[in-house]
């Protein structure tokens, strides 16, 4: 069994910068892909960006591209989300969860198999 925690949500101003984290305990060996999503109000959860803990690979949506960073510290099974230059529309719940199937569409929450609770970001003057 594996748990992911969330941290570092917060509210910001525009053009503001804040850094989340998200913390894996339990049984991490061999877990691979991890994902951030967002979920906003009355809108469906799209993914943000994506990491290998293995390799360090990439991927953004382009929403995001240039402005946030995904990074890990596989010593202390953490992955972090470096934001900057924040948007209201960046404003949401951020998830991290594994990814456990492996189609074609990384941004697909679909083929995430393991989520935590969520850290509410709000961007707001």
């Amino acid at each position: 069994q594996v748990q992911l925690v969330e941290s570092g949500g917060d509210l910001v101003q525009p053009g503001g910068s804040l850094r989340l984290s998200c913390a894996l305990s339990g049984v991490t060996l061999g877990i691979d892909l991890i994902g951030w999503f967002r979920q906003a109000p009355g809108k469906e959860r799209e993914g943000v960006s994506l990491i290998s803990r293995s390799d360090g690979s990439t991927v953004y949506a382009d929403s995001v591209k240039g402005r946030f960073t995904i990074s890990k510290d596989n010593t202390k099974d953490t992955v972090f989300l470096q934001m900057n230059s924040l948007k209201p529309e960046d404003t949401a719940v951020y998830y991290c969860a594994i990814r456990t199937n492996y189609g074609s569409h990384w941004w697909s929450a679909a083929e995430y198999g393991y989520w935590g609770q969520g850290t509410q970001v709000t961007v707001s003057a």
